[in-house]
């Protein structure tokens, strides 16, 4: 039952400072620190641009539009939800990614990313996509945006919760001998379910920037006037 629970560590009235929030504080901190000292030495800086070049094609090959905007904020998922996802393999740090009030708000700016890229693209014509094929369909697409945002969070909250639970039953019934695999398991979850979210943000950004991409013509699809033989005499 501890894992279903969220530790409270400080209450002004009805702000609530849970355990979810400090860590994630604390782990933010710690990876803008590390990422500005990376960034500043010379020996880490080559590798790390190495790394981001072959991150940014892996991103363009994924996709049809130009994602190079983009792979800043997936890159930065990716290392945000890996690094929340492995501190819960410290028995004393329960993982941030198992509270459903984060993962939540890392759905939201996935949904709101999408939502500024194709602002970006296309203006207010990009709210044309919400009434295609017809009208009719704007309340099933509104829906529809609602559901992909709530299964995005509960996909990432659902594994990481269910992980922690099995490695405390684990733990109640065989000791520390049989949680070890367990924990290799788990690392390997942490892993792919950082890449899955990080990827259907990607999807959902640049399906975003395609439709508004498409809303209007471009000069090359405009049909050029017919020509006449007479036109030439």
């Amino acid at each position: 039952m501890e894992a279903l629970t969220h530790k409270v560590w400080l209450q002004i009235g009805p702000i609530v400072i849970t355990e979810t929030v400090v860590v994630s504080v604390v782990l933010t901190l710690i990876l803008v620190v590390g990422g500005h000292f990376a960034v500043r030495s010379q020996k880490l800086r080559e590798p790390l641009e190495v790394i981001y070049e072959r991150v940014e094609a892996m991103v363009q090959n994924m996709v049809t539009v130009d994602a190079g905007p983009l792979v800043p904020l997936v890159l930065t998922q990716w290392v945000f939800i890996l690094a929340a996802n492995l501190v819960g393999v410290i028995p004393i740090i329960a993982s941030p990614t198992r509270d459903l009030a984060l993962t939540a708000a890392l759905a939201v700016v996935a949904l709101g990313a999408g939502h500024v890229y194709g602002f970006r693209a296309n203006g207010w014509r990009y709210l044309r996509h919400y009434l295609e094929p017809n009208p009719i369909m704007l309340p099933f697409n509104l829906i529809g945006e609602v559901t992909r945002t709530l299964s995005l969070a509960l996909r990432l909250f659902g594994n990481m919760l269910s992980g922690e639970i099995i490695g405390a039953i684990a733990v109640s019934l065989a000791g520390l001998l049989l949680p070890i695999p367990l924990m290799i398991l788990d690392v390997l979850t942490s892993v792919v379910q950082a890449y899955i979210f990080g990827v259907l943000t990607l999807v959902f950004t640049a399906s975003a920037m395609q439709v508004a991409s498409s809303a209007t013509p471009r000069i090359d699809d405009v049909p050029s006037p017919p020509t006449t033989s007479g036109a030439n005499s």
